[in-house]
């Protein structure tokens, strides 16, 4: 069996509950990353925002005529504002497949690995993206070139 841990992110960009949704979006941008789990002060998990809600945010209760306006009122609101707090999580001993499982049924682009309530990691979709991509090069190279 392969386990979350395997492939997992183990050293994750956090936030927490406090910053504001200005924050957010910077380290986004500045990581090119679309999910920020939200810590507690003992790195255990309270929510989870991603590129999604903060662009919910910004076309509803964030939406200013300017851009300068816009990150005013950015800087003013906090991520627990706008933060998904019954986030699905898996533990990192769990197996590679109840991950994907997980993701699919529950339409996820991310799991934060949590174990004994404390963030680990995260294994995103793109992480399955890239483990496809190694199988399908292992099957490649398997197959016999014909000679013509």
């Amino acid at each position: 069996m392969i386990s979350v841990d395997e492939i997992m992110t183990s050293n994750v960009v956090t936030l927490t509950p406090d910053s504001s949704v200005y924050d957010a979006r910077c380290i986004m941008s500045e990581k090119d990353i679309r999910h920020l789990p939200i810590v507690d002060a003992s790195n255990k998990l309270v929510g989870l925002v991603t590129q999604r809600d903060l662009l919910s945010a910004s076309e509803s209760t964030l939406y200013a005529t300017s851009n300068d306006a816009r990150i005013e009122l950015e800087k003013q609101h906090k991520i627990e504002e706008i933060m998904t707090r019954q986030v699905k999580t898996i533990d990192e001993r769990d197996s590679l497949r109840s991950a994907a499982q997980r993701l699919r049924k529950y339409k996820h682009g991310c799991l934060p690995v949590v174990t004994d309530g404390e963030l680990k990691g995260i294994i995103t979709d793109t992480d399955f993206v890239g483990v496809a991509v190694h199988l399908l090069e292992q099957v490649e190279s398997s197959i016999p070139v014909e000679e013509f």
